[in-house]
């Protein structure tokens, strides 16, 4: 094992990157096709990191150190069979760290990762699952005809086809899977599992794709920029602006879902949903434009928002108030209050938009911070978080939107800190003017327990944080105004504070976030499955927000859940594009009978 690791001399030249890589990968694919476990295990780092994504594990899952790849792999290595490991493209190394980018076989599919390799071992392995063997989509050289050349009086025509499944689908033919929210979460997962031939509907409640973004707040846009935006398989075009408004982002998905003929019901809600043990199928109650409906799919898929149900308080006297007074998800946006006093509740990324766009429309507007705020510039985020990554400068060095998503998954949540603190601290150093006036001004600043920074507390708390597009320099200059604590009560007019500040306003805007997704198993099935599931999203990080005990990997995002048949899909753009293969290989797999044991599947600790 020492002599695998240590520089190897061949002929006078001491071996580089590649043929340590080789020789690594070499001896693990050994132990490996032995059964020898304690080998392949030995040949981790002490402090090491295996993640991986259905491949091993048909779970997504995190295991530490040489025990925790011991454990996993007595548990998974006979059923998966893995094989044929090699490198990609050529490995490189920095500050005594190799990179390396690697491709695999199991015995169920074909796959790819990513292996950090130290003197010591491999320090981190990323291993993913691709495509199933057998079941591979129709792409490329494996693409349909379209059209069957020559006569035929029995000819189906495309439009024909299409017709006939939107007539059966739900309701001669049931669903393998449904899916529930007709977002960019639901439609690129409903893409992906057409493209690999599952029996999938998405509903949704709204009269066409893309309105759950029409229907926001007018001022509403992408805060992420384009390069991280795409969608599976149709990625935004060359002139795509970086920051999408709401409405081209809607109108965006409506054409997706047609050009990617994703079956998809608008106008349907779903009122109730049960799992049938015996069957193992769900019976789901809709109301499809106004008419009742049941489906028996042998999966239901959650995909109604990470951020879950509105968190609307219930502060004393929000019966009296004489004014407008509803949640940020329901801002109808800011023109019918130019003139008008508007107090909003909450300082992270909807409040700050929401003040913003109501500055500009002439309303005199006070901000209510009730706990420190991360801020972040758009440009500096850009330029410093993500542009080696998702920029044109990334594209222009080779760097690819599937390579560019892998890189981010390669880094365990664990040691992703270390690698976003030192962004966060160039920043501050950036930006430090702009911090200064934004404290001097009397906003609470805050870069993460830890100073991860932004995409920590995303992944933490999903809460916390904006990125600025303006609204700040608005707080740091007073047009904005800003007031402090939580609020006591309402009045006819004001809003009161805990330190008996009165806020005269005629709008109220509830800022104050959303639950977990659980919440819609709650609404949907019951309390007892939301209970049986707990909290979404989250790692147990111990931060704020993010209670223990360390989980490793986001809470029921993406893969099984201790109900059967019961699964959650949300994320941003990027999130949804990504683990949505993921998920609906792990979907495929079950509708083609495909083994899928799993792994390390997470307890439950926090319900809620």
């Amino acid at each position: 094992m020492t002599q695998t690791l240590d520089p190897v001399v061949d002929g006078s030249d001491v071996a580089g990157p590649q043929q340590r890589v080789d020789a690594w990968l070499t001896a693990f694919e050994a132990a490996l096709a032995a059964r020898d476990v304690d080998t392949a295990a030995s040949m981790f780092a002490t402090d090491s990191f295996w993640r991986d994504l259905i491949a091993f594990t048909w779970n997504i899952k995190t295991v530490e150190g040489r025990a925790g790849v011991a454990d996993m792999l007595r548990a998974q290595l006979a059923d998966t069979d893995p094989s044929g490991f090699h490198t990609t493209e050529t490995p490189t190394e920095a500050d005594g760290v190799i990179s390396a980018w690697i491709g695999f076989e199991t015995g169920a599919g074909r796959g790819v990762g990513h292996l950090r390799l130290t003197d010591e071992g491999a320090w981190t392995l990323l291993t993913t699952m691709q495509e199933l063997k057998g079941f591979e989509e129709n792409k490329g050289p494996r693409r349909p005809r379209g059209v069957r050349h020559g006569a035929d009086r029995a000819r189906v025509t495309w439009s024909e086809q299409r017709e006939r499944e939107q007539h059966e689908l739900g309701y001669t033919r049931q669903p393998f899977v449904l899916v529930v929210g007709g977002g960019q979460g639901g439609i690129a997962l409903g893409a992906r599992l057409r493209q690999l031939g599952v029996p999938a509907l998405v509903v949704d409640k709204h009269d066409r794709p893309g309105d759950q973004w029409r229907k926001r707040y007018k001022s509403l846009c992408l805060h992420d920029p384009v390069w991280y935006d795409h969608l599976p398989y149709l990625p935004f075009p060359d002139n795509w602006p970086v920051f999408a408004p709401k409405d081209k982002i809607g109108d965006w998905l409506e054409m997706y879902t047609k050009v990617m003929e994703v079956p998809y019901w608008s106008k349907t809600t779903c009122t109730s949903a049960r799992y049938d043990t015996a069957s193992e199928t769900w019976v789901v109650e809709v109301e499809r434009d106004g008419d009742p409906l049941v489906l028996r799919p042998h999966h239901l898929v959650l995909a109604t928002g990470m951020s879950g149900k509105p968190n609307i308080p219930n502060f004393p006297g929000m019966d009296r108030f004489r004014g407008d007074q509803h949640h940020s998800s329901r801002h109808p946006g800011p023109d019918r209050y130019a003139g008008k006093r508007a107090v909003v509740i909450g300082a992270n990324n909807s409040a700050h938009d929401i003040c913003g766009a109501l500055w500009e429309a002439g309303a005199e507007v006070t901000m209510v911070q009730r706990s420190s705020t991360h801020i972040v510039k758009s440009d500096s985020l850009m330029e410093l978080g993500l542009g080696d990554l998702y920029s044109e400068r990334a594209l222009a060095a080779g760097m690819t939107t599937q390579k560019a998503d892998l890189t981010f998954a390669s880094l365990p949540y664990r040691i992703m800190p270390e690698f976003q603190i030192p962004v966060y601290d160039a920043i501050r150093e950036r930006d430090a003017d702009f911090y200064a006036r934004l404290e001097r001004a009397g906003f609470e600043l805050d870069w993460g327990d830890d100073g991860s920074g932004l995409f920590m507390k995303y992944l933490r708390r999903g809460s916390g944080y904006y990125i600025d597009v303006g609204a700040a320099e608005l707080v740091a200059n007073g047009d904005i105004r800003l007031a402090h604590g939580q609020v006591r009560e309402l009045t006819e007019d004001s809003v009161i504070l805990a330190d008996g500040t009165e806020l005269p306003a005629d709008l109220v805007v509830y800022a104050t976030g959303y639950g977990s997704m659980n919440g819609w198993a709650a609404d949907l099935i019951g309390q007892d499955v939301a209970d049986t599931v707990g909290k979404c999203w989250g790692y147990g990080s111990g931060t704020t927000k993010d209670p223990g005990p360390w989980e490793g990997e986001l809470r029921n995002m993406w893969k099984p859940t201790k109900q059967p048949g019961l699964w959650f899909h949300g994320g941003n753009l990027h999130q949804s594009r990504h683990y949505s293969l993921y998920l609906a290989l792990q979907l495929k797999a079950r509708f083609e009978g495909v083994p899928t044991p799993v792994y390390g599947m997470q307890e439950v600790h926090h319900l809620s």
